[in-house]
């Protein structure tokens, strides 16, 4: 007997959005993310690769069409269930980190955990836990300001992935790294992604950064279209 297909993480149809002023960055745009797959999303400077990341993330709505994160429309979910479900079931990469200066590494992976209320010591086992899978094992008592840019995206990695979300969501991963550095993030960020079995959503200009991806797509204001490389 075949297994039943497998539901998407996200699903995406009919996405309009335009910006004030009224210039339309996308209409019509279409995405499905399955678990377990990497897809990146390139597109021109300002063609709406961070507004398109912010409406899958529930922190803005679309002016048409639908989003569903986990078979949960986020049109349909008043502020209180998107913070919810983007607690529970996203992470989040950044270009600039943002880890907190305040805090230990161990105490910075742990922030989701805790946010969720499941904090303490099994919270902090955890976090410990992931940062032995970044490599960064033995660092977890020390502070932001101790590490170099690669080190500092391993933590923001660790931390996106800590609480065992459905779906993380990369801003420029790489952005502000050297190229060495860049391709020795890239090579963990799969394999940790890979490992968690979670859905993946990139946006970068990088090619090299796309090149991970299992499918590589472009932000037009007809919606996504198929890249062709360089």
């Amino acid at each position: 007997m075949s297994q039943a297909p497998t539901a998407p993480v996200l699903q995406i149809t009919g996405l309009r959005k335009t910006v004030p002023g009224g210039r339309m960055l996308f209409d019509g745009l279409a995405l499905q993310l399955q678990p377990g797959e990497i897809v990146a999303i390139m597109g021109e400077s300002g063609a709406g690769k961070s507004s398109l990341l912010n409406l899958v993330a529930g922190l803005d709505l679309p002016d048409a069409g639908a989003i569903a994160v986990r078979g949960q429309d986020l049109a349909k979910l008043d502020d209180d269930a998107r913070t919810t479900l983007r607690r529970d079931h996203i992470g989040f990469v950044f270009q600039a980190f943002h880890i907190l200066p305040h805090l230990s590494l161990v105490q910075n992976v742990a922030l989701p955990l805790v946010l969720a209320g499941q904090g303490g010591a099994p919270a902090l086992a955890r976090a410990q836990a992931m940062l032995q899978e970044v490599s960064l094992g033995g660092r977890g008592a020390d502070y932001a300001a101790q590490l170099s840019g690669g080190e500092l995206q391993r933590i923001a990695i660790a931390r996106a992935l800590v609480h065992q979300p459905a779906l993380i969501l990369a801003d420029e991963p790489t952005g502000n790294l050297d190229p060495e550095t860049a391709a020795r993030i890239l090579e963990l960020f799969v394999r940790t992604v890979r490992k968690s079995a979670v859905a993946a959503l990139i946006v970068t200009h990088s090619e090299r950064a796309a090149a991970v991806a299992d499918r590589v797509l472009v932000l037009t204001a007809r919606g996504l279209l198929a890249h062709h490389g360089a």
